[in-house]
């Protein structure tokens, strides 16, 4: 063998040794783990948020589940010019009547950002149907499309939503299946042994879950259900029955989500990392969906405290609500 050949293989060598040597390396390095309790439960601890701009059911003109970044620089721009645009004030004086539109940028946090999950960027947090929507029955949509004509009267505070009513919060922020709203989407987990609670932002609402719990009576029906959970291995898993009937019509400026009193949603929560869980869900109802439908949300540690929301303090919206409906009558 010539000296050149020599040294070409003697490079190859050595370039084949550090090769390997990396490879043993990366292999070496231990794969993340999710932490755990004093008690082996794995540890959801912490405060979270689920916003994002990405929405429950695909909006038009986007085609599949996963986005490229190309189009994802394109919604999360668009989104950012609208946000920026409720702010511009019209000039000059406003004709007597004329709507001059609620809430500027100040008031809203519905994240910048589409959702991410495994790193696909997502269109809509529903992921079956593959079409992103909302697979409504005909009984279901007419139970929808009544509850939206009722909502056009004022006549009882009781018919108006929950959230106008301060009881929980708007479009199934507390959930179940807790979805992102256009703000206040923060929740703080709280863990003890036997059980995990979930404090909602929105509305203050606080949800136990009782791991290896029984149900409660059935004539018991929470405003945010009756959740019992079990783990199955680093996955807290939860099945929420027994809704209360004031909770099957869910509407936020972003999603409609109409739900029977006998719906049956289960949910997943996976720590996949230091910063981030993921949340899994499922809707079961056949008296209003075609199927079971699901979705996927991610949820992010975020910094700070969860701060009281007092929506009781100065809310004048209901009274007025009916005020104004009572002087169009």
């Amino acid at each position: 063998m010539t000296a050149s050949r020599q040294a070409i293989a003697l490079g190859l060598a050595i370039v084949g040794v550090a090769s390997l040597g990396i490879a043993r390396v990366a292999a070496a390095e231990p794969a993340w783990e999710a932490p755990r309790m004093a008690w082996g439960d794995p540890d959801l601890q912490g405060t979270w948020t689920n916003a994002t701009i990405t929405g429950l059911v695909r909006p038009g003109g986007l085609d599949g589940l996963v986005l490229t970044p190309e189009q994802a620089q394109q919604v999360e721009q668009g989104t950012a010019d609208f946000v920026a645009s409720i702010d511009e004030l019209p000039e000059g004086e406003l004709e007597s009547g004329r709507d001059v539109g609620g809430y500027n940028s100040f008031w809203i946090d519905p994240g910048t950002r589409l959702a991410r999950v495994r790193g696909e960027i997502r269109s809509s947090l529903i992921i079956d149907p593959e079409d992103g929507e909302i697979p409504y029955s005909l009984r279901g949509g007419a139970r929808l499309l009544r509850r939206y004509w009722q909502l056009r009267n004022a006549d009882d505070p009781e018919t108006r939503l929950l959230g106008e009513r301060c009881i929980v919060g708007f479009g199934s922020t507390g959930g179940p299946p807790m979805l992102p709203v256009l703000y206040n989407n923060h929740y703080q987990i709280v863990q003890a042994p036997g059980f995990v609670l979930i404090l909602v932002e929105m509305n203050h609402d606080v949800r136990m879950i009782r791991i290896g719990g029984e149900r409660l009576p059935p004539a018991i029906r929470p405003w945010l259900g009756d959740s019992i959970g079990h783990f199955e291995g680093d996955t807290l898993v939860v099945e929420t029955t027994q809704f209360h009937p004031g909770q099957s019509f869910r509407a936020s400026l972003r999603h409609q989500l109409m739900m029977s009193p006998d719906s049956k949603v289960v949910e997943r929560f996976t720590r996949i990392g230091a910063g981030e869980i993921l949340y899994e869900f499922s809707v079961e109802d056949p008296s209003v969906f075609r199927k079971v439908w699901r979705g996927e949300v991610p949820m992010l540690a975020a910094a700070g405290r969860i701060y009281e929301y007092a929506c009781h303090e100065g809310n004048y919206s209901l009274p007025n609500i009916l005020a104004g409906a009572r002087e169009e009558d």
